[in-house]
């Protein structure tokens, strides 16, 4: 188990699971809750076990199938009802009944909301916290309370508010996690209402939500001020805004702080981690996420670039490698000789000064009649190549292709695609069937291809995007087109760009299939 000095507690399964949109099976919980006790942290709120069914089942199913190396599971919920014992509240015996070794109660610490929302005295609530708190810790669980609206209700009436946390201490409550339940404070103010909490000789805890965008910075704050215990979500999932990211606490307080809160090689593995529960939960990753996002280590500028290349650090707060990640140059038209030269290193290429001119060059040109190459790394590639090898090579010759797209008496839209290529000395012509231009046109190249290229059996495009750049010509426009493509191994992107979207996406598709039978280990020819 990890260190109980300073506990780090995730709430993605209950609190994160609140994200609009966000929708988890049982399976999916328990798939989320193995990521996070690979990275190490100290407890994993599972959910409600009583108030929702399928919260009830992730505690049934976890006692056989979560074999949680570092982690404790908390279950959540709420302190008995006004009026009834603790031990005779179904909801509370649903807590003793979970199985979790933890038990995390939230209660109201905001005078009005007692008095509004619960519609109870301020004493019923204090006995509330006191009745429940003492009960479970006397079922042999171990009990930590959120106290809800707490910088709200300390603002309000700060003398009730810390009486809140000096029952639940009273009564045997380990940690009193202090909530910033609208996500409303800032830094400075919140640090001094934590030290007016520590000061009752609890152990004192943080939640912070992200509505001023300063969860991370209101619990980095907290700690500061005497906090040994963060709550937070992975990749920031939750209600409204969202809660503080827990990646980026844990990040922050390892390599800033020096704290000792998850082993090096757990750290190491946070940006694999971090897309991994992104592929669970369904939910687009955010690629400007601190340390873990795609573009956390991404330079573009070519004076970034310059200083990049004689020292890492000049433009990077700490290495990549820490947190699993890379640094990745982008090279666009904003891109100098530096961004180039690193560009061409990181792809195993050491180009000449002429070398590295012409591809500026050419970048720039390109760039100027609405490509783009950071967003697609294998054009990129091949542009490179072409320029290294002195002339255009492929793995086939196109002599042309067409598209017909015909609508039936019946309502049925059918794309038919015909393609006219040259490979190892043979002229081929093949036809296919699609759903739509670019699909047919995918199959028709395969077709013709796969028998002198196995290897495209396994190619897959994965996604496909237009843009409408701005038009030129009147009422002419530009049309930019990235696909996706992926094999066994990885996923690479391509663009393509013309008046005419079947020209564009015809480009984007040739370079996809040239550059996965480069992955294949097939080098070109001709």
């Amino acid at each position: 188990m990890a260190d109980d000095r300073f506990h780090v507690y995730d709430t993605t399964l209950r609190d994160g699971a609140q994200q609009e949109g966000l929708n988890l099976t049982v399976a999916d919980k328990l798939a989320v809750a193995r990521q996070l006790d690979s990275l190490g942290v100290g407890f994993i709120e599972g959910g409600w076990p009583g108030a929702n069914p399928k919260d009830t089942e992730f505690f049934r199913r976890a006692r056989t199938e979560l074999d949680l190396r570092n982690a404790q599971l908390a279950a959540f919920g709420a302190t008995r009802r006004a009026g009834v014992k603790a031990a005779d509240d179904p909801l509370v015996a649903a807590l003793r009944e979970s199985g979790a070794p933890v038990v995390t109660l939230v209660a109201k610490s905001h005078d009005r909301h007692v008095e509004l929302a619960l519609r109870t005295t301020l004493q019923e609530n204090l006995a509330m916290i006191r009745d429940t708190v003492s009960h479970l810790r006397a079922e042999g669980q171990r009990v930590f309370l959120d106290a809800e609206h707490f910088f709200d209700g300390y603002t309000s009436n700060p003398a009730y508010a810390l009486e809140v946390v000096r029952t639940a201490a009273e009564a045997g409550a380990d940690v009193i996690a202090l909530c910033d339940t609208n996500g409303g404070m800032l830094p400075d103010e919140l640090a001094e209402i934590v030290h007016a909490a520590v000061q009752t000789s609890a152990r004192v805890g943080i939640h912070c939500h992200d509505d001023t965008g300063c969860a991370v910075a209101n619990t980095l704050a907290a700690v500061k001020a005497g906090a040994t215990h963060v709550q937070g979500c992975a990749n920031g999932y939750g209600e409204r805004s969202g809660n503080a990211n827990l990646f980026t606490v844990v990040a922050n307080l390892q390599l800033k702080r020096g704290f000792d809160l998850v082993p090096p090689e757990s750290l190491a593995d946070m940006t694999r981690i971090a897309h991994a529960v992104t592929e669970v939960t369904n939910v687009t990753p955010n690629s400007h996420a601190p340390y873990v996002g795609t573009s956390a280590f991404a330079h573009k500028a070519g004076l970034h670039a310059s200083a990049i290349k004689v020292d890492p650090n000049l433009y990077q707060h700490i290495d990549p490698a820490l947190v699993g990640n890379d640094m990745r140059m982008l090279v666009s038209d904003m891109a100098g000789r530096a961004s180039v030269e690193l560009k061409g290193r990181e792809l195993g290429y050491e180009l000449t000064p002429g070398h590295t001119k012409t591809l500026v060059d050419r970048v720039k040109d390109l760039e100027a009649k609405g490509f783009t190459f950071e967003a697609a790394d294998a054009s990129f590639e091949l542009l490179l190549r072409d320029t290294v090898q002195g002339e255009r090579r492929r793995h086939f010759q196109v002599e042309s292709w067409r598209v017909i797209v015909e609508r039936t008496k019946g309502g049925e839209l059918v794309s038919e695609a015909t393609v006219k290529v040259h490979a190892k000395g043979e002229r081929i012509v093949a036809t296919g069937e699609g759903n739509g231009p670019v699909n047919a046109l995918d199959r028709a190249v395969r077709q013709a291809l796969e028998k002198l290229y196995p290897e495209l059996a396994k190619l897959e495009l994965v996604d496909y995007k237009v843009r409408i750049l701005e038009g030129t010509h009147g009422t002419g426009a530009v049309t930019r087109v990235l696909i996706t493509s992926s094999d066994d191994s990885g996923e690479w992107a391509t663009v393509g760009v013309a008046e005419n979207i079947i020209d564009a996406s015809w480009q984007a598709l040739e370079q996809a299939v040239t550059y996965g039978l480069l992955r294949a280990g097939r080098e070109t020819s001709s």
